[in-house]
């Protein structure tokens, strides 16, 4: 009998959640190897591991279950909290976490889940050291920036706030360098095609192939937006209730505010996209609508070209509809 084994997991523990077809079964385990061993004997071959991507925690796990052979699905938060609602369920605690995620499970198709890429894990890891190091650059700059503007700064801590700055710029720019070197000796190819793409620099073309996991993980080019969250939600209901349109913005905000960047050069050198400026321009859209717009636009002719294997070509829309 195939079980669905329903896991909440914490820095320190991760709670299990099964039902063997009579009972429910609870167990509470060590998040490390000792605890690992002890759930593999209350699994069986044809099993299914449930468990959400609770930040870094999930991943010893389900890499050492992975390994193992096991069927292992890991979900988004918001799936299973959403699930949680239309139950209509209010108790909050691990346990009853555990059997929701394993009741969820037996409910839905389950899609198998594998480790990231080496460099693309690598990567991801770099960019989140050098967003923590661009905020403490921009921090350290405006704090130099408010006391030089006292007049009364002393000599030696504007000294010490340089060359705090200093050290900081120096490691922000090794961190691009070897997110680039990376990139580049992995996804040549790829860079090479996205940056054909009128608007769009090697920084965001590093991002896009390592989001996609170099457009393998879309099917369609609808999903890669709707992952970066540039989706529209369109708030209407019968014919009294109309409201504003907005982004969906349950996605990646590092490439959405990189491709909302590209959007501001691409209006003026993507033929396509300066097309779609002066349409939308004319229909007196607003800037910022007009910019989403060709924010996805710029994603839709990414994923072609990628998906494609080819180079940017203006006229590629005459054979082919980005």
């Amino acid at each position: 009998m195939c079980k669905i084994i329903g896991i909440d997991i914490s820095k320190q523990t991760f709670d299990v959640g099964f039902n063997d077809g009579s009972n429910w079964h609870h167990l509470v385990l060590d998040n490390n190897e000792k605890g690992f061993k002890r759930l593999l004997k209350e699994l069986s071959n044809n099993d299914w591991i449930v468990m959400e991507a609770s930040g870094p925690y999930y991943l010893k796990l389900a890499t050492f279950l992975y390994g193992k052979g096991y069927n292992v699905c890991v979900l988004n938060p918001l799936i299973i909290k959403r699930y949680s609602q239309t139950r209509l369920i209010r108790a909050k605690t691990d346990k009853k976490d555990a059997q929701t995620i394993a009741e969820y499970g037996a409910q839905y198709r389950l899609k198998q889940w594998k480790p990231e890429p080496t460099n693309i894990s690598k990567i991801k890891q770099l960019y989140t050291v050098l967003e923590l190091l661009n905020k403490e650059v921009h921090q350290s700059e405006r704090q130099l920036e408010a006391l030089t503007a006292t007049g009364v700064m002393d000599k030696d801590l504007k000294s010490i706030l340089q060359g705090i700055v200093s050290y900081l710029t120096c490691k922000r720019n090794k961190v691009e360098k070897q997110i680039e070197e990376i990139a580049q000796s992995v996804y040549k190819s790829t860079l090479d095609r996205l940056k054909s793409i009128p608007g769009i620099g090697t920084k965001t073309a590093i991002m896009l192939t390592v989001i996609t996991g170099n457009f393998e993980n879309f099917e369609t080019h609808k999903q890669l937006i709707a992952y970066v969250g540039f989706s529209p939600r369109i708030y209407q209901s019968g014919t009294s209730v109309k409201g504003k349109g907005h982004i969906c913005k349950m996605g990646k905000s590092q490439i959405r505010k990189l491709m909302y960047l590209c959007s501001w050069s691409a209006k003026r050198c993507n033929k396509d996209c300066v097309d779609m400026y002066e349409r939308l321009l004319e229909k007196g859209k607003p800037e910022r609508v007009i910019k989403i717009a060709l924010a996805n636009k710029l994603l839709k002719q990414a994923f072609s070209i990628a998906k494609n294997k080819t180079y940017y070509d203006e006229n590629f829309n005459k054979k082919t509809c980005f």
